[in-house]
């Protein structure tokens, strides 16, 4: 199979089912932004940080594949001509929220309390963290946007918001793995 294909030369791509869409169009913007966050989450497995935050990464970065196939397929595509459903043993479930919000529970344990809003930065590591956050913020924006033009699983959208938690406190986790400052915030008078 090669890689290109040509098709989207004229500024249309495929969505899963074959219906064609403009490369602009809210269903391709919601999943190439997930793309772009799992590539970032990526750029963070690879640095030097403890094997057990790899392992979850990796498996954000395998739930990211199935929210993109979820977001890539539109509502009258969802089931194929014998009544199965599309994505079938393919989906975004409960475990996986719940899964987030254990490892975000865990670190917390290890944390100070927060009393204001923290300064992205203080490390490599740590922005990186901070700008996968906000990419998925701004594919959980996109995701509701969609949501409201053509409905699409609910958990979708409550698995990024989620993981934008998770993402932040994984960088104020890191903050303090690497012995980084963690900057306040605290507003002029």
């Amino acid at each position: 199979m090669k890689v290109y294909t040509k098709t989207g030369d004229t500024g249309t791509t495929a969505l899963f089912g074959g219906t064609r869409v403009p490369k602009h169009h809210i269903r391709i913007e919601s999943y190439g932004t997930v793309d772009e966050l799992n590539s970032h989450i990526g750029l963070i497995r690879d640095q030097e940080i403890n094997q057990l935050y790899k392992n979850v990464l990796i498996e954000v970065q395998d739930r990211l594949f199935t929210v993109g196939a979820i977001l890539a397929t539109p509502p009258e595509k969802e089931t194929l001509k014998n009544g199965q459903p599309r994505l079938q043993n393919l989906g975004i479930v409960e475990s996986d929220i719940e899964f987030l919000e254990k490892e975000i529970d865990t670190m917390e344990e290890a944390l100070p309390q927060m009393t204001h809003f923290v300064l992205p930065g203080g490390h490599t590591t740590v922005s990186y963290c901070h700008i996968a956050r906000c990419v998925c913020r701004r594919a959980e924006r996109l995701a509701t946007h969609l949501h409201e033009l053509e409905p699409t699983d609910e958990l979708v959208i409550k698995y990024l918001n989620r993981l934008s938690d998770y993402l932040f406190v994984l960088a104020r986790k890191l903050s303090k793995d690497l012995n980084a400052d963690e900057v306040q915030w605290i507003p002029r008078k």
